[in-house]
């Protein structure tokens, strides 16, 4: 074991670090990962999956309990308070919202992936403050990964804590280090008896971390030698918050989500139990990946339940708002937005449920599936929203307070948007996303043929990449080509939209060949024509989960699904198209030169007449800067 180096890291230890954390191998089968090599397998995801009706029933009797709670809270009090009631806290934890997918014998409620995001979903339609607090406790805090990589000691002990309602949170985010964590600066280093390691370190935007009794913190440990050279290494704790050297610096106050118990945490000599350590020394990064497999679901869960609220909204809105003689709904420029948005709502909830179903029947590796319905269903959301409020017009823009205070519904769009925006960001913005898909995507080309235009390849590793390429692309090439034959007759008017998808599939995986032929190593830092790719196996997806669940609907009597699902294809064949019109972006290089040009500051005759923004702050808090932590709760009291 080595030292822990301080010093920031360089693009390339950075790059190996990020490289070191990623899932390697594809062991078990991926809709997307064939999608984007050109293949379409639709047996992957059709027949879509169908309602777990013994699920369902052991579902019920909570969400039930847990309608009944979030109709006695009063969202639009929290939101103007920036606090959520201990007294609603703790009936969650009467019904047991901390411990959904906790498995019964710890005392959990033992439910699926799929009742979980409903549950989320439904929280979101209420009040966003709720669903950051439950969400970030079990989809990205202890519970997930302790399910995933705990041992058995670590489970019972921790698991019934959690099912009561400690509170979790999940510390990873610093000042220099968010999706780049080669920067990190939390350090652990064990003690001189071997028992503990020492924590040290401060932690930035730790959700639930200035109400939470457990985190998990990753944190630097003393980095390995490998070849003589220093490697990098992160490890996950589990830490109690009530020790001595764990305290809160600030809680931290945003545009939205005004009640998120969210804040900087600083670790001052904290001694952590060796047996604290998750999985094993050096595989946080890792651990914190793959639990976001998961993780990252309820976020299109809940944007897709947003959606639905702002669908609510607005089709009751387009029949009462009546405007030059007739309802604002039968008005083209209103009724066409409504329309996509029902279609595209449609679309988002079918992402959501595919990819937590298939998480729940296992035999998948879905971390494409997870970041891409993350990355489509908010940003689909937000566009949603922004619509809604549009459509409420001044109505949209005022606060829920305002308008009832003069007599009106209290309809809470404004609040809405607000929530809303941090989930293009959370676990991951939309440009991260693309990044992780694009790297996921190319991996088999990757890993076949990079060595051939790799500089840094010696020639044993070249010549390999190339006996490796001509095994597999002249078949693969040829037969991307080939139109398949099947007519999926089975979708009915949908057919003609699957084997449009089918078609479409095989001109993506070469466009992506197509690229790295014509890039080279190139490739990594044209971003943009990656980022076209990924949008495109993402339309694709959000098509073929679309049209897959409305078929299973129409079947079980929902007829009218297929009419949802026909308006999306038609759209999203057309972002398509264009996208792929525009792959290779012939403005690209303008762009980039005259974002280097603003950079510079050559273009600040631009800025005359504004008043300056603010000096940067020096980094860090001060000790004494302890503010907003409650006491904590007893839990079950």
């Amino acid at each position: 074991m080595g030292k822990i180096t301080q010093e920031l890291a360089t693009e390339q230890e950075a790059r190996d670090v990020a490289e070191a954390a990623r899932e390697s191998d594809w062991t078990e089968p991926s809709f997307l990962r064939e999608l984007f090599l050109g293949r379409l397998r639709l047996d992957l995801i059709h027949p879509f999956p169908p309602e777990n009706d013994v699920e369902t029933e052991n579902a019920r009797p909570f969400m039930e309990k847990l309608r009944a709670v979030l109709n006695t809270v009063d969202s639009d009090a929290i939101d103007r308070d920036g606090h959520i009631p201990e007294e609603v806290v703790q009936q969650f934890r009467d019904i047991g919202a901390f411990g959904i997918k906790i498995p019964r014998e710890y005392g959990g409620l033992g439910l699926s992936q799929v009742s979980y995001i409903r549950a989320m979903g439904m929280v979101t339609s209420k009040d966003g403050s709720l669903t950051a607090l439950l969400s970030a406790h079990q989809s990205i805090g202890l519970p997930q990964p302790l399910k995933l990589f705990g041992t058995d000691a670590q489970k019972k002990k921790f698991f019934p804590r959690l099912a009561k309602g400690a509170i979790s949170a999940f510390a990873l985010t610093e000042t220099d280090a968010g999706s780049d964590p080669a920067n990190m600066r939390t350090f652990a280093t064990v003690s001189e008896d071997g028992s503990h390691y020492i924590l040290n370190g401060t932690k930035l935007w730790c959700t639930n971390g200035t109400r939470a009794e457990l985190m998990v913190v990753m944190a630097r440990t003393p980095d390995a030698i490998v070849n003589g050279k220093p490697k990098k290494q992160i490890t996950a704790f589990i830490v109690e918050t009530s020790w001595p050297g764990v305290e809160v610096l600030h809680r931290s106050r945003f545009m939205g989500l005004k009640a998120i118990e969210n804040g900087v945490i600083r670790f001052s000599n904290v001694r952590v139990p060796k047996e604290n350590i998750l999985w094993g020394e050096g595989k946080g990064l890792k651990l914190a990946l793959i639990t976001l497999n998961t993780g990252r679901l309820t976020l299109p869960a809940s944007a897709a339940y947003g959606a639905k609220a702002m669908l609510q909204i607005v089709r009751e809105w387009g029949n009462d708002r009546v405007q030059w003689g007739q309802p604002i709904g039968k008005h083209e420029a209103i009724a066409q937005k409504i329309a996509l948005m029902a279609a595209n709502t449609f679309a988002m909830e079918s992402i959501a449920e595919l990819a937590s179903a298939m998480a729940d029947r296992g035999g998948y590796d879905i971390r494409l599936e997870a970041a891409i319905a993350k990355l489509w269903n908010t940003e689909a959301g937000w566009r949603i929203v922004d619509d809604a409020l549009q459509i409420r017009g001044g109505r949209g823009y005022e606060t829920a307070d305002s308008l009832k205070a003069r007599g009106e519904a209290p309809i809470p769009v404004e609040r809405a948007m607000r929530d809303f925006r941090i989930n293009l960001i959370f676990e991951g913005s939309s440009e991260i996303m693309r990044l992780f898909i694009a790297r996921e995507a190319v991996d088999h080309h990757f890993k076949t043929a990079f060595d051939v235009v790799n500089p840094k390849a010696s020639g044993k590793e070249k010549w390999d990449a190339l006996i490796r390429s001509a095994k597999f692309y002249p078949t693969w090439y040829t037969t991307r080509w080939m139109a398949n034959m099947k007519g999926y007759g089975d979708f009915g008017a949908l057919a003609k939209h699957v084997r449009f998808i089918d078609s479409t599939t095989r001109r993506l995986g070469r466009a992506i060949f197509h690229a790295m032929v014509k890039l080279g190593p190139k490739l990594e830092r044209r971003q943009m024509v990656l980022f076209r790719a990924v949008d495109i196996g993402a339309e694709l997806f959000a098509m073929s989960a679309t049209c897959t669940r409305a078929r299973m609907l129409s079947k079980s009597g929902e007829v009218n699904a297929m009419d949802l699902a026909d308006l999306f294809c038609r759209e999203s064949r057309l972002r398509i198209t264009a996208l792929f019109d525009n792959l290779f972006g012939v403005n690209d290089a303008a762009i980039y030169r005259v974002s280097q040009q603003v950079l510079k500051g050559e273009f600040e005759w631009l800025e005359r007449g504004i008043i300056d923004a603010p000096e940067p702050a020096p980094s860090g808090l001060p000790a004494e800067e302890k503010s907003e932590r409650p006491e904590p709760a007893v839990v079950g009291s």
